[in-house]
């Protein structure tokens, strides 16, 4: 059977060809009815709007590019990512557009992935797992591409930048929640393992452990990079400088999960010896570990929705009338989830 037409789908529903093509295309002026018996003819054969057509109607592309500056490595192997692109996949398909995922591996990705950005291939950009000194923002305001980033921007003016619009969770919050926690079980030697202190999630979760440890002890302070691995060199190290320790908290569940490990080889008991509190909440590790790991919630694949809702919002000119001095940020909250761990 030949492919079906506009041509055709116009004849099957009884319209001009200008109406089919903007009910096909998304356009505005056709009343209801009309809109139902082109819908009703493009489902019955089978029409597929061609999209080059459709581009140079609408002049939008309906993708959007998900930039991660991360490795593929730790993209695959941690499921917060996952859940993260889950929920920016299910926005986005939900109107109709396509997610094209692009990864940073080292600087050298940069220019490339400027290159496609520049190159008319997609509407806008969610950038996340952002560095203190990542160049993706400046590359797509270059290149005149809408974004929204996934978490505080950290670098210097970000906080007065009325052209930026981001998405994070209380991580500060859910930093003085995790200590407070241990603190109501007598813990007295409290120490955290934090991310790359180059990322903001990192910065403010260490931040709101000292809001409630103010005068801690330095040596009770261990960075990691988000990996089991990580989690558990730093375990080792905290180990070493301070024996006596009874909590750790630590800035996420993967770390938490490789520090769990080192404890259990040091022979500590958990949580009767030392007790542990994670970050995230990504079930896939907090459920089963051993023992199940106490952590605190951020809803992670809410995030991913909420960032493509924002960018499809400018995309379709949706702007801000608030008359606001800094950034548009959607902060969404976090809470304790306690298991066996603590």
């Amino acid at each position: 059977m030949p492919r079906p037409t506009l041509e055709s789908v116009a004849e099957r529903a009884g319209v001009s060809r200008a109406t089919a093509s903007r009910v096909v295309n998304g356009g505005a002026g056709v009343r209801a009815s009309l809109r139902e018996k082109v819908q009703r003819a493009v489902d019955e054969l089978g029409y597929v709007p061609n999209l080059a057509a459709r581009t140079l109607v609408t002049r939008r592309n309906q993708a959007v590019a998900v930039v991660v500056s991360e490795p593929e490595s730790r993209l695959f192997s941690d499921p917060f990512f996952a859940k993260h692109l889950r929920g920016i996949s299910r926005e986005l398909s939900a109107a109709d557009n396509q997610m094209v995922l692009l990864l940073i591996e080292d600087q050298a990705d940069f220019e490339r992935v400027g290159r496609y950005l520049g190159g008319g291939h997609v509407d806008g950009a969610l950038l996340f797992s952002l560095h203190h000194s990542d160049p993706l923002p400046d590359i797509a305001r270059r290149v005149g591409l809408p974004f929204v980033i996934g978490g505080r921007p950290g670098w210097p003016g970000a906080e007065s930048d009325r052209e930026l619009t981001y998405v994070d969770s209380d991580n500060r919050g859910g930093g003085r929640i995790a200590v407070q926690h241990l603190q109501s079980l007598g813990r007295t030697r409290i120490a955290t393992i934090t991310g790359p202190l180059d990322q903001t999630s990192s910065v403010d979760r260490l931040d709101g452990y000292r809001d409630l440890l103010p005068d801690g002890d330095p040596d009770l302070i261990a960075e990691g990079d988000f990996t089991p691995d990580g989690g558990g060199r730093a375990m080792a190290e905290l180990l070493a400088r301070r024996p006596d320790l009874d909590a750790v908290f630590a800035a996420s569940d993967a770390m938490a999960s490789g520090a769990l490990r080192v404890l259990r080889e040091a022979g500590r008991r958990v949580p009767e010896d030392v007790a542990v509190v994670g970050f995230d909440d990504v079930e896939q590790i907090a459920a089963w570990t051993d023992p199940p790991l106490t952590t605190v919630r951020q809803d992670i694949e809410d995030m991913g929705r909420l960032m493509a809702r924002l960018l499809l919002r400018r995309l379709t000119g949706q702007t801000d009338t608030t008359g606001r001095r800094g950034p548009t940020s959607v902060i969404t909250p976090t809470r304790l989830v306690v298991r066996g761990s603590a």
